[in-house]
């Protein structure tokens, strides 16, 4: 895959902690507007790989370009500014604020015209702003709702809505549908991955729920001990042999049932 055809390029990256290997000579590529599981075993690499991306961490070796950019070793503020967000594991809500509060708070920070700090967060511009990610993000009823008494799949589509009101190239999400319950797992990413289609932004997602990886992604890149073990489409990948040994486990069996994958387990 060409520059051209790329959002991200990454090149021979590796990271080292100590002498320990916790990164090895990663090579991919994201197109614009892709959505691309990822997936491993706790301590595997994938957040050490998603963190890189987004600044958190600097790499051993190695180059990441963005949008043609060299973006090796960029601060996490930098990366926002120029397209690449990302939503924790975690929640990073303000639990005391409201929704709207929370959308106008996290509109004036992606901002990086400091001006604009000086203005008032309620302004009508914002407020539109905000309007219309609540629309998108089915968030308008809890509009006035305090963050911290919002069930957790909500609270979660807050906390990416927050991530993506800078109108990101790239987004990297870690483990979005940790916490939420079954029922709102696939309600929460259905309107996610439709509003960030839409707008055609990159996702890389770091996820443990098959159900999830195989029903929304377009690739699947599964890591161990810090490599890049398959980077195929799910229906390929989810029944690759090291996949199976090294991400599912022996007794998984991946099958393919009409459009759709489904994973079971053997006694």
């Amino acid at each position: 895959m060409d520059n051209a055809s790329s959002i991200l390029r990454v090149r021979d990256l590796n990271k080292s902690f100590a002498g320990i290997v916790a990164a090895k000579n990663i090579n991919t590529d994201i197109k614009p507007g892709e959505v691309v599981g990822i997936i491993g075993a706790n301590g595997a690499g994938k957040t050490v790989f998603v963190n890189m991306i987004t600044g958190y961490l600097k790499p051993s070796s190695g180059s990441i370009e963005f949008a043609g950019r060299n973006i090796t070793g960029i601060e996490p503020r930098d990366a926002t500014h120029i397209g690449v967000c990302r939503s924790f594991q975690i929640s990073q809500v303000f639990m005391s604020m409201t929704v709207m509060n929370n959308l106008l708070v996290a509109i004036s920070l992606a901002n990086h015209d400091t001006r604009s700090l000086l203005r008032p967060l309620n302004s009508m511009r914002r407020v539109r702003e905000c309007e219309q990610v609540m629309e998108r993000y089915k968030l308008s009823d809890y509009r006035d709702q305090v963050a911290g008494t919002l069930a957790q799949g909500v609270r979660k589509l807050l906390d990416i809505a927050m991530a993506v009101v800078s109108k990101p190239k790239l987004l990297l999400l870690d483990e979005p549908t940790s916490g939420v319950s079954v029922d709102e797992k696939f309600d929460l990413m259905d309107i996610v991955v439709n509003a960030l289609r839409e707008q055609g932004t990159a996702v890389l997602f770091v996820e443990h729920d098959m159900d999830i990886v195989q029903r929304y992604v377009d690739r699947i890149m599964a890591f161990y001990q810090g490599e890049i073990i398959c980077d195929a489409p799910p229906e390929l990948a989810l029944r690759d042999s090291k996949v199976i040994e090294y991400v599912l486990g022996p007794g998984h069996a991946i099958q393919l049932v009409g459009d759709r994958l489904e994973e079971s387990r053997h006694a």
